[in-house]
């Protein structure tokens, strides 16, 4: 009895040998099956954290050359190059334009306020912000043909906004080691006014340049005086032909006389240091050559008629 059940038993154990290994080899596939299925998970999360956040693959399991390998599969993906490709686009469009469509609208509507007036608010300059907009026929004469003869003699004549004449001066004086003047028109001071910060830095200066010929394509004459004359710095929180003369000869400013008008014209290179109000001695000098040059521009003046 013993023999045949050890019999039995000898010829069993190979088959129970073979159902042990096939049960250990589905278990094993089960185990490597659901490893490999959550360490897809981790690495579909991580590479989803990825692309939202920004972030090469830089942990987790095998984190060295994985990460390498996921940060090179990101940004080669299609997909990631298209996404910034689209966005520096938009970007691009949005500088473009923007400026581009302020500029058709400010040719019919008043301008409400600049970036220097701002500016001058927060720190605090002045007595608050005195600013009233009136059309160029609510302004004297005298004060747009003053302006024209304190800065820029070529207004009415210059081609893109620019005096390539006075530029040409200009680079003529630094290639000799001289310090050059300035070659500023009344439509890049304009441009200034309406989009930039004050200061003589190259980035300003280069979009100054850029937004100029815009302007001068765009508006007639008439209308880039009218904007500079409302827009313009006169002393600490007086912005505009309108506020300055009535903080400064308390009248508005189609009353202005030739003298009123060359004086205001005379302190636009420094508004905040030269005063309207208590004019110094170089203040009064400078208004009376003014004055003079008027009656000396002749047809140069014929835009502002």
């Amino acid at each position: 009895m013993s023999g045949r059940i050890q019999g039995i038993g000898d010829i069993d154990a190979p088959v129970r040998a073979a159902r042990i290994m096939r049960v250990a080899a589905v278990s094993r596939g089960r185990g490597v099956a659901a490893a490999g299925a959550g360490h897809g998970r981790n690495m579909g999360q991580t590479l989803l954290r990825c692309k939202i956040e920004g972030r090469a693959l830089d942990a987790g399991p095998g984190g060295g050359q994985h990460g390498a390998m996921g940060r090179q599969e990101l940004l080669h993906h299609p997909a990631f190059r298209v996404s910034w490709r689209r966005r520096l686009l938009h970007l691009a469009l949005f500088l473009l334009l923007t400026p581009l469509a302020l500029i058709a609208l400010f040719r019919f509507v008043p301008v409400p306020a600049t970036p220097l007036m701002v500016i001058r608010s927060v720190q605090g300059v002045g007595e608050g912000m005195r600013h009233d907009w009136v059309p160029l026929e609510s302004i004297a004469p005298a004060l747009a043909q003053s302006v024209v003869a304190a800065e820029d003699n070529n207004f009415c004549r210059e081609s893109l906004g620019f005096d390539f004449g006075a530029i040409r001066e200009e680079l003529e004086a630094w290639g000799d080691g001289e310090t050059p003047r300035g070659a500023s028109t009344i439509t890049m001071q304009t441009a200034k006014n309406l989009f930039l910060w004050p200061g003589r830095d190259p980035v300003r200066k280069v979009i100054e340049a850029w937004l100029t010929p815009q302007i001068a394509l765009l508006w007639p004459k008439q209308r880039v005086i009218e904007v500079y004359l409302n827009s313009v710095e006169f002393g600490p929180g007086i912005y505009g032909a309108e506020a300055a003369a009535r903080a400064f000869f308390d009248k508005p400013a189609s009353r202005l006389t030739r003298g009123e008008a060359a004086r205001l014209a005379a302190v636009l290179p420094s508004p905040l240091n030269w005063s309207v109000a208590q004019p110094s001695e170089r203040v009064r000098r400078r208004a009376a050559v003014i004055e003079r040059r008027v009656g000396q521009l002749g047809p140069l003046l014929d835009c502002l008629r």
